[in-house]
């Protein structure tokens, strides 16, 4: 398989505006366990080879633990992962998977744990992972 497209090379401005997502992203308040639970998990459900290996790598650099990697898409049979952690798991998968609608309950919980303003952060991280997951699966952006 090779890369169908490469939008960085060919239109530099369209990258440029998901980089400002990402530095925005980068900005917030949400810590770096929270960031790339989200990245690992869209990216699990949307099954995006590239974004995986990126975040995986970038997740044990941060001290993720191999276990809570390996286990993370089986959470809700763990209990490895903080009350927080669990909102946004519920979160990011049901963003992920939209069609579905995000129901009362999870963002109900989320926001009584999270609070408003992280819970619009962990809101806009999903969403720029989702959009990176959609990039990366459509042009075939291939793991290094």
């Amino acid at each position: 398989m090779s890369t169908r497209i490469n939008i960085q090379k060919v239109n530099p401005e369209a990258y440029k505006a998901m980089l400002g997502l990402e530095k925005f992203i980068e900005s917030t308040s949400l810590t770096r366990a929270h960031k790339e639970l989200i990245k690992i998990r869209a990216s699990q459900v949307n099954g995006c080879a590239f974004c995986l290996d990126m975040h995986t790598k970038d997740a044990r650099k941060a001290g993720e633990t191999e276990q809570r990697i390996y286990t993370l898409s089986a959470w809700r049979d763990t209990n490895f992962f903080t009350e927080e952690e669990q909102a946004i798991l519920a979160l990011t998968e049901e963003v992920t998977l939209i069609s579905n609608h995000v129901k009362d309950e999870t963002y109900e919980r989320a926001v009584k744990i999270l609070g408003e303003k992280y819970l619009s952060e962990v809101i806009m991280a999903i969403i720029t992972i989702n959009a990176w997951n959609r990039i990366g699966i459509t042009t075939k952006l291939m793991p290094v």
